[in-house]
């Protein structure tokens, strides 16, 4: 097995267990929570319930995207499957999200119109407080694994965390950190909700807390549909990779020009490269193919992520090539406006 294969395997299994322990800690803390919420007809509670519920619908679809993703290349699909990984991804973003807002944001206006009196709230409000700590517990044992995930590959890759979570093209694990620290945040909510409802003897508190619940999980929703939403349309690979692969193909002896580069992930640590180069005028037939060649190979070594790479010999004075990369970029890669 080489590094490369080492690596991926590494980084799909340590997406595999960070999902595998969410789900577990969300179905868990999802029954503690119904049981709560039903004793003590807390809203917050049964929110917070909707909220585990809807956690763990989003790993069963992160399940299917870490499944589907790894499919190999086909002739329907000769470039892979890796993007299901963003579309199972969105889906748990866009439909699992809203619907737990949405039911946690209307219980909460609910709750807050009509003020239910219950004596059992008072009764078994105990009840609550123990399962929010339960939960607290649990919830924060998924966080941390997914953060050290997170943390280890921000590492390897010589990224500021705030970039990393922007640029990573791993929707799982990352789904998995927003949604455990929604959950994390959401208890805190819930813990207020009760609180302030035991305190005053007023369940406005409690409506407000399941409103202030809904609201998190719809801006969790927003952010990872916006994630997923640029890598499903076919986002470009980092910039800092993108200017290494210039420098390299720019060094070579056989190059003139670099003309032109494009680049799009096509699943999570692929990429797909295309290259439009004008080689020297006195490179024959044979010599270009074999600079292709070996270029191919040296942009594979170094750049693992590259999983297809299309080198294209083109003359830099060509007027269509040169207004194309004008009108994408308003500059030609080595940043020269044309003469």
């Amino acid at each position: 097995m080489t590094d490369e294969e080492r690596s991926t395997e590494d980084k799909q299994g340590g997406s595999t267990l960070s999902v595998a322990l969410a789900f577990a800690a969300n179905l868990l803390v999802g029954l503690l929570k119904l049981v709560a919420g039903l004793l003590t007809g807390s809203s917050a509670m049964l929110s917070e319930a909707a909220h585990s519920a809807a956690d763990c619908m989003t790993e069963l679809l992160l399940f299917t995207a870490l499944r589907r993703s790894g499919k190999r290349p086909d002739r329907v699909h000769p470039f892979g499957y890796g993007k299901e990984r963003f579309f199972w991804a969105m889906i748990a973003a866009v439909s699992v999200f809203v619907v737990g807002a949405t039911y946690s944001v209307f219980e909460g206006i609910l709750t807050v119109i009509e003020q239910p009196r219950d004596p059992a709230e008072e009764q078994y409000a105990w009840v609550a407080y123990a399962v929010l700590g339960l939960s607290v517990v649990i919830e924060g044992t998924s966080w941390q694994q997914a953060l050290r995930q997170v943390l280890r590959e921000k590492r390897e890759l010589g990224l500021p965390l705030v970039r990393y979570l922007r640029l990573s093209d791993d929707p799982t694990v990352k789904s998995v950190l927003y949604e455990d620290t929604a959950a994390i945040i959401g208890l805190v909510f819930a813990l207020a909700g009760v609180a302030l409802h035991q305190a005053t003897g007023s369940s406005v508190w409690d409506g407000i807390a399941s409103i202030l619940i809904g609201l998190l999980l719809a801006f969790v929703a927003f952010v990872l549909g916006r994630t997923n939403k640029d890598l499903l349309i076919g986002r470009s690979a980092e910039p800092r990779v993108m200017r290494a692969v210039y420098e390299h193909l720019d060094d070579a002896p056989e190059v003139d020009a670099v003309v032109d580069l494009q680049s799009m992930l096509t699943g999570t640590d692929s990429v797909l490269l295309c290259a439009r180069v004008d080689f020297v005028d006195d490179v024959s037939a044979a010599d270009l193919e074999k600079a292709c060649v070996r270029l191919d190979e040296e942009l594979h070594d170094r750049f693992p992520d590259l999983d297809q790479i299309f080198i294209q010999p083109v003359p830099r004075t060509d007027p269509a090539t040169r207004a194309a990369v004008l009108e994408r970029y308003g500059a030609v890669p080595d940043g020269r406006r044309p003469e």
